[in-house]
């Protein structure tokens, strides 16, 4: 089971995400995702995302995390497993989008 961590400084005034909490978190869960490690903070510096890998289904490098849309507006970590993520795939491939990985996020 992978490991994700995150902060959102969400009130007017906040300081700015510490990259170093985001890490440290990220790197207090290394037992849960051995495969990999992954982070990403917004422009604003109001985002903070961390994910430890356990690669289960796409264990390719396109399998890391935190995944992007196509234009990188918005970013995901997750955790869990989509039981339907190839059906849902391909309807979402039939309507024009693109994937770069096989995995279920």
């Amino acid at each position: 089971m992978c490991g994700i961590a995150a902060i959102f400084a969400y009130q007017s005034g906040a300081p700015n995400v510490s990259r170093d909490e985001v890490i440290a978190m990220r790197d207090y869960m290394a037992a849960r995702g051995p495969d990999g490690v992954g982070e990403w903070f917004s422009e604003n510096g109001r985002v903070g995302l961390g994910h430890r890998r356990l690669s289960i289904i796409d264990l390719s490098p396109t399998g890391a995390q935190p995944m992007f849309n196509e234009d990188k507006s918005l970013a995901i970590i997750f955790n869990g497993e989509i039981y339907n993520y190839r059906e849902l795939r391909g309807k979402l491939e039939q309507s024009g989008r693109r994937f770069v990985s096989q995995s279920d996020t």
